[in-house]
Formats: structure tokens, sequence, C-alpha cells
């Protein structure tokens, strides 16, 4: 009786699987049937969509996803008119009528195996999911240059906000419908520090995160302007620390 009710409850949650994008028209198509497959056959306890969120392109990406959105009642998507992964997550996270929502990279370079299990653990008792590629049961294929610049990140984010959490900047993650709402107007940074920033605040204010080891691969098509995106994490570091060292967060 009691594993009765406990299925009906999983069963009763709603996940949105958000996915930002800036001129992908090449990737976008085939990652969104890619992703359909999977969720139709290992995210059957819950009722899912994909919600692709165009972030300013200036290519056919929004073509695309109104073409996949006109074709599957399982996807939809968003327009923005401004660039900004955290910006993107924002609007499509509050937006939500969903108990959980997630993202993740349109390369999809995270295995999809660690989503069910990441959403089953908010399902049952965890607020927020993240990936991590930097546990030891983590598998990573990406060049030494990445992998330095994120385990030098990973330790700048320990050294300055004192937090537990592994990685800050997997794209991977997810969080409840309570968890978004108190968390997320708090969150300042539209960019890629969103990610840290939630995290911390989450761990902050006593939310139990779900951390999960995942299998990574590096796209090699990445176009993140790396000088400019270090600047703008210390940066974003320092102001972040300064506003919980003075009560502000």
């Amino acid at each position: 009786m009691k594993q009765t009710k406990a299925k009906k409850k999983k069963e009763s949650k709603s996940v949105d699987i958000v996915i930002p994008v800036y001129n992908e028209e090449k990737a976008l198509a085939d990652s969104v049937r890619r992703l359909s497959r999977f969720l139709s056959g290992n995210l059957k306890a819950y009722s899912w969509r994909i919600v692709i969120a165009d972030n300013a392109s200036i290519d056919d990406t929004l073509k695309i996803a109104k073409k996949l959105s006109d074709n599957s009642q399982k996807v939809g998507y968003i327009h923005l008119d401004q660039k900004g992964r955290g910006r993107a997550l924002r609007k499509a996270w509050t937006e939500s009528k969903a108990d959980i929502v997630s993202y993740m990279d349109v390369d999809l370079s995270t295995d999809l195996e660690a989503f069910p299990k990441m959403i089953d653990a908010l399902a049952e008792r965890y607020d927020v999911g993240t990936g991590t590629r930097l546990s030891k049961r983590s598998r990573t294929e990406r060049s030494f240059k990445r992998e330095l610049l994120s385990r030098g990140y990973n330790i700048l984010v320990k050294a300055i906000l004192f937090t537990k959490f592994s990685d800050a900047q997997c794209g991977f993650k997810a969080a409840t419908r309570k968890a978004v709402d108190d968390l997320v107007p708090l969150v300042k940074d539209n960019n890629w520090f969103f990610d840290t920033e939630l995290l911390t605040l989450a761990e902050k204010k006593g939310y139990k995160t779900y951390e999960i080891p995942v299998k990574w691969i590096e796209d090699p098509d990445s176009r993140v302007n790396i000088i400019q995106t270090v600047y703008e994490y210390i940066r974003d570091l320092l102001r972040l620390r300064f506003e919980l060292w003075m009560g502000k967060q």
C-alpha cells in the first residue's frame, strides 16, 4: 500500500527541461529529437516537456524551435530579445508551472543517464540538483586547458564563498518549484554566473542539494570567450562574497 501511494505521488510530478540556445540552428533539431527519445523511454513516471529558450539568435534557431514545437506537444519554446543563459533560465523557470524545472546544454555533453536519477532525488526529498564533473566517479573527456580552468574556478568558489558543492558550472541542473520561487528572484546574474549564484544561495539558505557524478564530453564547438568569462566570474564571485558578508543575500 505504501509503495502504491509513493508511486502515485511521483507520477503526479511534472518536469520542464529547458535548453538555452543562441545560434544553434545546426544542432537544435537533432538534440531535441534525441532528448525526446530518451525521455520517452526513461522518464515515464513523470509528465515532461522540453522548452527551447532562444537567446536572441540571429540565425534560423527560432524558426527551427517553432517548427519543433508545432510538430510535438512535448516541445515548447520561448524567445528573448537579449542574450544570457541566466536570463533565459530565469524566464523559463519562473514562467513554468512544472513541479520540477531543469536545464541542460544543447550539445547534450552530459550523459543523459544521470537525468532520471536527479529528477527522482528532487521528487522525493531534495530541492536542487546538479551534475558534477569533478567527482572521483565522474568521467570526463576535455582538453587540459578546460580541465585546468574548471578546477581552478571551483577552487576559487570554495575559497571565496566557502561552499561545499564540487562543480558550479556543469550545464546540468534542476530545482523544485519552491526552490525556484524562493531562490531565483535573489539571483542577480543573467549570464554564466547564474549557476554558481543559485547553488551558493541554495546552500547558504539550507536547501538540500543533490550532486550526481556525470559522464561529460567537451563540445569542440564551444563559443565561450574564456578571458571575458574568467574576468566576469572573478568579479561576480567578489560581488557575491561582499553581499553575503553584508547580509544582503
